[in-house]
């Protein structure tokens, strides 16, 4: 998608024109974080970097753009430096894909503060959808084990959201999309069957699935459920399985749309085994998410293929991640934002976050949050309760920000969308399982290095009225 420095919000450039007046050459850091899980998750699966940080290596204002801002206001010096806007600065990220948990720095940005402010709208539109909708698809994947996963929402998607909604589905588990520009754009393999219209437009059901049949042989998927799916649609696609067959053909499977699909699959299951076609596939969509997964697969329905659409793309029930980008550093010295509400009191300082591996290289189920010049640290302290705290000696202690851009320009290769799937997997494998349950998931610990708690305490009681 083509995105210029213009995808923001106006009070970004308002008060980067005050910066520029002001403090033009101030140096922030700030923290991207979240503060809850979705879905009562016990866990979220990063996503978004690497679009974030393709967009910001090109970033600028277009000729339209700038013609626009003429009309807000803004002094000519000030367009002017808009005119040779460029993002040079740096950042430090835990890695795409990575299982990342609330109140801790998923991702850190240094730069000049214009820069730093200009970018934040983009940055938080599109790790807290990807974040989300990643986490979404990582917990139906979790439901449907070993089935086949297939991404249907775009129809149903927040307009062009649901053009990164498929890469960040791919990056939670899913197997394939219909979505064709994404599929293309980011080499993530695309599937489709049919519509019901497409069956509606012949004057039999038959003729419909044998023309499909005949001009789309491979991977042909017979949607059953438009007039009646046991009486008529299964029968006629049996029929026609057995013309593919004799044409050294083979069906790869039936989609049930609508009605109990336990049922019916059972059914479908047992009609299809008796016509020795037990090679055709069951596929099932109709407004699935994980917990009716869950159910079906505990029910025994024997489906292979799920096709997942609206609750996914549009992070049902959630529909949003709480994720915020607050300045932790100006010109050298800490900042903090206070809050009646604690949890939403900010850290400090520029930090390093440590996740703890046990002895079996698993995830013990806490990282520590510790100033950058710290490096690893002994102990953490609970952020808010002065009687709690754990020893970290025992552990090994992985950094997990790490360099990712300097000065504007990226300082590791991309990864495709299937190398980050894949490290995913690999890292959610590492979480125990108390971590992933849908019912009262533990808690993930999130600790502070004594040094920032006090450094944080400190700024707390400096601010305080």
């Amino acid at each position: 998608m083509n995105i210029t420095a213009a995808y923001t919000d106006l009070y970004q450039l308002t008060m980067a024109q005050v910066y520029f007046n002001t403090k033009p050459d101030g140096r922030a850091v700030f923290d991207y974080y979240y503060r809850n899980n979705p879905f009562n998750s016990g866990y979220s699966i990063f996503a978004g970097l690497q679009d974030v940080l393709d967009i910001l290596e090109t970033l600028e204002f277009s000729d339209s753009d700038m013609s626009y801002l003429k009309q807000h206001g803004f002094e000519d010096a000030f367009l002017e430096y808009l005119k040779h806007f460029r993002f040079t600065g740096t950042i430090y990220s835990s890695k795409e894909g990575d299982v990342v948990f609330p109140n801790r720095p998923i991702l850190q940005v240094e730069a000049n503060i214009i820069e730093a402010q200009i970018i934040e709208t983009l940055l938080l539109n599109i790790l807290n959808f990807q974040t989300l909708i990643a986490t979404k698809a990582s917990r139906i994947r979790y439901s449907a084990k070993e089935e086949v996963l297939l991404d249907m929402g775009l129809r149903r998607a927040h307009a062009t959201g649901g053009y990164y909604a498929s890469r960040a589905a791919a990056i939670g588990g899913f197997d394939s999309t219909s979505n064709v520009a994404a599929a293309e754009d980011y080499n993530i393999p695309s599937t489709g069957t049919m519509a019901h219209s497409f069956i509606q437009s012949y004057e039999e059901e038959i003729e419909a699935f044998r023309d499909f049949a005949r001009i789309r042989p491979n991977g042909c998927v017979l949607l059953i459920d438009t007039y009646n799916t046991l009486k008529s649609g299964l029968p006629k696609a049996i029929t026609v399985a057995k013309e593919m067959e004799s044409r050294g053909e083979k069906l790869l499977g039936v989609r049930l749309d609508s009605g109990d699909l336990a049922y019916l699959s059972k059914k479908t299951r047992a009609i299809l085994d008796e016509a020795n076609l037990e090679y055709v596939k069951i596929v099932a969509s109709n407004q699935l998410d994980e917990y009716v997964i869950k159910s079906l697969k505990e029910q025994g329905a024997p489906i292979d293929i799920y096709g997942v659409g609206t609750n996914l793309v549009t992070g049902k029930p959630d529909a949003a991640l709480d994720g915020v980008y607050k300045l932790s550093e100006y010109n050298g010295s800490p900042r903090i934002k206070l809050s009646e509400n604690i949890i939403k009191v900010s850290l400090p300082h520029k930090k390093q976050v440590y996740r703890m591996l046990d002895k079996d290289g698993l995830f013990y189920g806490a990282d520590a949050v510790a100033l950058y010049k710290e490096g690893a640290v002994d102990q953490m302290e609970h952020p808010f309760d002065a009687t709690k705290r754990l020893n970290l000696n025992a552990f090994t202690h992985e950094p997990l920000l790490e360099k990712v851009m300097e000065q504007g320009e990226k300082t590791q290769p991309s990864r495709s969308v299937s190398e980050i799937t894949a490290y995913s997997q690999s890292r959610l494998a590492l979480l125990p399982d108390e971590y992933k349950r849908f019912q009262n998931p533990h808690i993930y610990k999130i600790g502070l290095s004594l040094e920032l708690k006090q450094e944080r305490d400190k700024l707390v009681k400096a601010h305080k009225f």
